[in-house]
């Protein structure tokens, strides 16, 4: 179920209302849109309660000094593994309790009428697929499932909180803050006891099945996603800066195919200077007004 509670502002970058100029003007984009292709980035799930990386002043690069962990430094030591998960099974039960909101709605209703041609999100919050988009690609992958490095064997994050359950009873934590991939802040003296389980078939190393900061999404995933662009006739960008390259190579190969794009986000974004109409607005507060 979808909760249909106002939206959580507390992640969400100040702003005015929409501008009915600018509600006309997009709902223009979207109604010549036969096709849409549609990229959505952390300002899209801020209004359902999580904080995004990079909005001036509320992002977690502006609160903290807290960096996302590497993806190198993950796989080569055993002791950023633990305080990775040991992080991740106190964030857990909240961060997976996020709903999706009207934005999200939106999105998934537009894919139901034939209008949304294919979605793409660089979210690892699985908001999307709660709200019940099919035509999904989930670019950097999704905190819900989690894979061995060494064989490939999948299973649900759920499943594995409660491995974590069983081999630290009496492992206790206070979290403060959390971070917008839904681990929480720990010191390392809390987090030097925490045990992590092993891949269930081989002995292998855990790791979610998202795409950590300096590591690529894979040729197959991102040849899928141009494809899909390919066969469309506009983009819409909504809650990104597009600051990652991994999803400004999208945009990049749109300006190519000289498709119209649209932005919607608070703040400034890569795509300004070419993109055909640029919004400030809440996405949860300008999509429902699309028809």
């Amino acid at each position: 179920s979808v909760s249909r509670a106002s939206p959580n502002l507390t992640f969400v970058p100040a702003c005015l209302p929409p501008d009915p100029v600018e509600v006309e003007e997009l709902q223009h984009f979207v109604s010549n849109s036969k096709r849409l292709f549609v990229m959505t980035g952390a300002g899209i799930s801020t209004e359902s309660g999580i904080p995004d990386y990079r909005s001036e002043g509320i992002g977690l690069y502006a609160r903290t000094d807290r960096r996302p962990v590497q993806h190198a430094e993950f796989v080569r030591s055993a002791s950023a593994r633990q305080r990775y998960w040991a992080r991740n099974f106190v964030g857990w039960p909240q961060f997976s309790s996020h709903q999706p909101n009207k934005a999200h709605l939106v999105l998934r209703d537009w894919e139901k009428l034939g209008k949304l041609h294919w979605l793409v999100t660089q979210n690892v919050d699985a908001l999307h697929s709660k709200a019940g988009s099919q035509r999904l690609t989930e670019l950097h992958g999704c905190t819900h499932r989690v894979f061995c490095l060494a064989c490939g064997d999948r299973i649900l994050r759920s499943e594995l909180q409660e491995h974590f359950e069983a081999l630290n009873p009496t492992w206790k934590a206070e979290a403060f803050g959390v971070a917008p991939d839904g681990d929480v802040f720990l010191t390392d003296e809390q987090v030097q006891n925490f045990q992590v389980p092993a891949c269930r078939k081989c002995g292998g190393i855990l790791k979610p099945d998202v795409t950590f900061f300096g590591d690529t999404v894979s040729q197959e995933k991102v040849s899928f996603v141009h494809q899909r662009l390919a066969e469309s006739d506009s983009m819409l960008v909504a809650g990104s800066s597009m600051q990652v390259y991994s999803g400004y190579r999208f945009a990049l190969a749109a300006r190519e195919k000289k498709l119209p794009i649209a932005v919607l986000n608070i703040g400034p974004t890569r795509l300004d200077h070419f993109a055909s109409l640029k919004l400030n607005s809440r996405c949860g507060e300008l999509l429902p007004l699309i028809v």
